[in-house]
């Protein structure tokens, strides 16, 4: 066999090669083998938060906005369940109307939770809790419009039919929340028909509500591993032992909540238009025209959230205008005209013609409310005009007309006319009499248009 001259190079290159090619590949494994180690311990799933929003007083728009949005950020940052606890007397129809939208439409399962011990969800919570994925109810509340809340006061019963003609459209409205969460129907048409009411047991044992638990602990713990049917998937739940975080509502949100009532709404336009009228009567005051207009915007603020009629509003401020027109001129004729139209427009101001259900109770002032804002007010005017005629007959303590009879000091010599100091002013002057040197006493005996006549007073 014929040898190559290349053999001794290529023997030598196996020698030194190979070393090599096992010395990489054991590199290479030990790469392979520290790789999770220089990558850290492997990422943990953090447990997902239940979300647990607090609805207390009146459903408005601001608590509807308020709902809507926490639904939307709790579908964003993939919370495990949404928990709205709710204690409410009512409220409006269009922002229930919208709270059940945004569960009904929700990517999220929505628990509503009435609660704590005490509470009740009435009127539009009715529909709110019917509306709910779970719906639970805490020990000693009660659910239902037995009694239908007057939100401020009371008023005349509206027309027969009109009323027929809403109240069965809230039924018919309750009637597809309860079938499409599987509830009782029947009992919740006649929530809305017939006022009925539920104690929490009640509530259990006729399927209106899925459980009563004591707290919200209680509640995490047994939902847990409860399947849930949203709109186009089925989850289950893992809420036990689950991180809650508390979504309240904003500074500006708790402030707009706290002013949506048509007493304080009342209130604020009526005091808010008092102070701009004080501003305007006294110039520079600054402190009741800022007043005023802070009170006013609030008024306004409030009065965007409720059903406002606005002819109750034109008449409330043709009554400020009565008033202050009766401060200009004598009697008492325009102050009477202002105290009806003010008392009339207090009664107008939230649309008393609306006819209110269970889903929707009535809006208006408290009557004592308006009795006692109408005293005030004829009182703070008459008090005005009184003032005023007495002013108006006061006699005039000023003018050359009063000076006779006061004394003064010649600021000049009087040869015969010269300037003396009277009454704490300069007046031109003429001696009767004797001559009167500067720094004697005068003593004024008449005038002649602006000029005084005055003689030197004897010691």
């Amino acid at each position: 066999m014929k040898r190559s001259f290349l053999s001794p190079y290529r023997r030598s290159r196996d020698r030194i090669g190979r070393p090599i090619f096992y010395a990489w590949a054991a590199v290479i494994c030990l790469l392979c083998a520290w790789m999770p180690a220089l990558a850290g311990p492997p990422a943990i799933e953090e447990p997902r938060p239940v979300m647990l929003l607090e609805v207390r007083g009146v459903i408005d728009p601001i608590i509807a906005r308020y709902i809507q949005r926490s639904i939307a950020t709790g579908s964003q940052n993939q919370v495990e369940l949404i928990v709205i606890q709710l204690d409410t007397p009512g409220g409006l129809d269009t922002a229930m109307r919208d709270i059940v939208q945004a569960i009904l439409n929700a990517d999220t399962p929505v628990a509503v939770f009435v609660a704590p011990r005490g509470a009740r969800a009435a009127s539009a919570g009715v529909f709110i809790a019917a509306a709910g994925h779970i719906a639970a109810m805490a020990p000693g509340t009660n659910i239902g419009a037995a009694h239908p809340v007057q939100l401020g006061g009371e008023q005349g019963e509206p027309p027969a039919a009109l009323q027929d003609k809403v109240t069965n459209d809230a039924a018919t409205y309750i009637q597809a929340i309860a079938q499409q969460r599987g509830r009782n129907a029947e009992w919740l048409e006649d929530a809305v028909r017939k006022s009925a009411s539920l104690t929490d047991q009640q509530a259990l044992e006729k399927q209106v509500v899925d459980l009563l638990v004591a707290d919200l602990d209680e509640l995490l713990s047994r939902l847990d591993g409860r399947q849930i049917r949203l709109n186009s998937r089925t989850v289950t739940l893992h809420t036990a032992g689950r991180p809650v975080q508390t979504y309240p509502l904003t500074f500006l949100e708790v402030i707009a909540h706290g002013i949506v009532d048509p007493n304080i709404a009342y209130v604020l336009l009526s005091l808010g238009t008092l102070a701009l009228v004080a501003e305007f009567y006294q110039p520079g005051a600054i402190l009741p025209g800022v007043t005023g207009v802070i009170a006013l915007i609030l008024g306004f603020v409030a009065l965007g959230s409720l059903p406002v009629n606005w002819g109750g509003i034109a008449l409330i401020l043709l009554a400020i205008i009565f008033f202050i027109a009766d401060i200009k001129v004598s009697g008492i004729a325009l102050t009477v005209a202002g105290a009806i139209a003010f008392v009339l427009g207090s009664v107008l101001l939230f649309s008393p013609f609306s006819p209110p259900v269970p889903a929707m109770p009535r809006v208006a002032v408290n009557p004592w409310l308006i009795t006692g804002m109408t005293a005030f007010l004829v009182g703070f005017f008459a008090f005005a005009l009184a003032a005023g005629i007495r002013a108006q007959r006061r006699a005039v303590l000023i003018g050359a007309h009063v000076l006779p009879g006061k004394t003064g000091v010649a600021v000049s010599d009087l040869l015969p006319e010269g300037v003396v100091h009277v009454d704490s002013e300069m007046w031109s002057a003429v001696a009767d009499g004797d001559p009167v040197h500067a720094g004697e006493a005068v003593e004024v005996i008449g005038r002649d248009g602006l000029r005084l006549q005055v003689r030197r007073r004897n010691p």
